[in-house]
């Protein structure tokens, strides 16, 4: 076990924290608890006590029918498993979940063990939906297991829009809740892995509308960060069940953040204390009008390294086909090995000509896809895609110009941009330097890239 890791701070005024959740605990002898422990021991021994930690749901294993039983895991979560926090010095805010609120008794349980936390929420939910105020910080609490609505994945939108519509004041604004708004590394299924279709478009447009910073969240095993509409998904549910998650990709794990006037940075550290991921948001671009042109034909290393401080960006323009066209056209490929498939490959696919982002790091395995909007036939594009290789699957990114909010691609994958090295060769308008090789159909292409470090040409 690490001796402990450095607490990323504030830059001046501002705040940190600690966010971790789906311990899925409460029961002696069961493994959960044991990796629940290992996780607790590493945010013990962070250099900086955090001013609060936040704790999206599924704190025990729950699903029971047994009042009593389910007040027991309680009372061992509280009293055994956290009693090493001292919740008077730093506050422990929770979410419900669909281990620990999943009908009348158990929201009823919950509210009542819940009993330290504000009654600020809507009239019939008090206990299970709230608000807090840090100063300047904006913490939202919502129930996306309200019964009232249906239950699992249903999260009512109108005492959300009241609370952030009457704390505009608020520098900073996070919302809080269990499920997902956003399919996490293909686990997608409304209800049972994200909010419920009929409020997941109301719930964002809300988060939007109010400057919401970031929507944290847990219920996916995984740790995954995306971004939607310039507004972070930030989903950790690492604490406890190490057993369900992909063992290449997942591990256990916690948050701890800190945001000021710079923005959000957060590291993932995980049962030993060692950081595997981290992140600082938002990126900082020079103007696009600033970025260099990419010629057409094959050239020599697209970028020579990936990380968090290099961030690669294409600014992509031109004219679709004048008719509907269902074949791959590339707008930029890049490749190291002629033999194999090329690991990078960026253009369009359909007959709506969607914006498709194909990666393929592992020689002969399948690549993995991500689409962006359809661009139509006939129809001038100017549009910026990132490549952030600090953000697994949601480090494919795009937005219309300089001043328009970043937005994941659509994804089904679990990883990203860090599987791959980046290739040697690349082309513009075709693939692997063959010009009849999934050439661009549409007119007028321009590419500019922008990146941390000097272009190498061959």
């Amino acid at each position: 076990m690490s001796d402990g890791i450095g607490s990323l701070l504030p830059d001046g005024v501002g705040h940190q924290f600690v966010l971790y959740g789906d311990s899925c605990s409460g029961v002696a002898g069961q493994i959960h608890a044991e990796n629940l422990k290992k996780i607790n021991s590493v945010i013990a021994n962070l250099s900086a006590t955090p001013e609060f930690i936040l704790f999206p749901g599924d704190e025990i294993i729950g699903l029971t029918d047994d009042e009593a039983e389910l007040r027991g895991e309680w009372r061992r979560f509280f009293e055994e498993e956290m009693a090493w926090l001292d919740r008077e010095a730093v506050p422990l805010y929770h979410t419900t979940g669909n281990h620990t609120a999943y009908n009348a008794m158990s929201e009823r349980v919950f509210a009542d063990v819940m009993a330290h936390l504000p009654r600020n929420g809507p009239a019939d939910q008090q206990g299970l939906s709230y608000f807090v105020r840090h100063g300047d910080l904006l913490l939202v609490f919502v129930n996306t297991m309200w019964s009232g609505l249906g239950g699992e994945g249903h999260v009512e939108t109108e005492w959300l829009e009241e609370c952030l519509g009457a704390n505009t004041d608020a520098r900073w604004r996070f919302v809080i809740g269990h499920h997902p708004v956003f399919p996490v590394n293909g686990y997608s299924g409304p209800c049972q892995r994200t909010i419920a279709s009929e409020h997941a478009g109301e719930f964002w447009r809300i988060l939007v509308k109010y400057g919401v910073f970031a929507y944290l969240c847990s219920h996916i095993l995984a740790f995954d960060v995306q971004v939607h509409d310039g507004i972070l998904q930030i989903t950790t549910a690492g604490a406890g069940t190490a057993h369900r998650m992909p063992a290449d990709v997942e591990y256990l794990h916690g948050v701890q953040a800190a945001i000021d006037e710079n923005g959000l940075r957060y590291q993932v550290f995980d049962e030993t204390g060692q950081v595997r991921e981290r992140l600082s948001w938002p990126p900082s671009l020079p103007p696009s009008s600033n970025w260099r042109r990419l010629e057409s034909g094959m050239q020599g290393a697209l970028v020579s390294e990936q990380s968090p401080d290099n961030l690669p960006a294409l600014r992509i323009a031109g004219r679709t086909s004048p008719e509907p066209m269902g074949e791959p056209q590339a707008f930029l490929a890049a490749w190291s090995d002629k033999a194999s498939l090329s690991p990078l490959w960026i253009g369009l696919s359909g007959q709506h000509q969607r914006l498709t982002v194909i990666i393929g790091p592992t020689p002969r395995r399948s690549p993995h896809y991500w689409f962006g909007p359809a661009l139509g036939s006939n129809s001038p594009f100017d549009l910026q895609l990132a490549l952030h290789g600090g953000m697994g699957p949601g480090g494919v990114m795009w937005r219309r110009d300089d001043g328009s909010p970043w937005s994941s691609l659509e994804a089904a994958s679990a990883w990203g941009l860090e599987r791959l090295a980046w290739p040697q060769y690349w082309s513009v308008g075709h693939d692997k330097g063959d010009a009849r090789n999934a050439p661009f159909r549409g007119s007028d292409l321009s590419i500019r890239l922008s990146t941390a470090e000097p272009l190498q040409q061959s």
